[in-house]
């Protein structure tokens, strides 16, 4: 059976741990958000290249391109 020792060092490494754990969960969250943040500039950013794609492919001619 335990001593009242052992359990006292037994709590002191779960704390330990605990705050372990509570460090690496908000760096892990908060590479998460700065990656979220790159991802929705990515995401605007290809929405400007498509607006623009889209705004040229509307100035070429309707024909095929046959500019003879």
């Amino acid at each position: 059976m335990p001593t009242l020792e052992d359990l006292a060092e037994r709590i002191e490494r779960l704390v330990l741990r605990h705050e372990e754990l509570k460090r690496t969960n908000l760096l892990l969250q908060q590479q998460v958000d700065a990656v979220t943040i790159e991802r929705d500039q990515m995401r605007s950013r290809l929405n400007a290249a498509r607006a623009r794609i889209d705004a040229l492919l509307d100035r070429l001619p309707a024909n095929g391109g046959d500019a003879r």
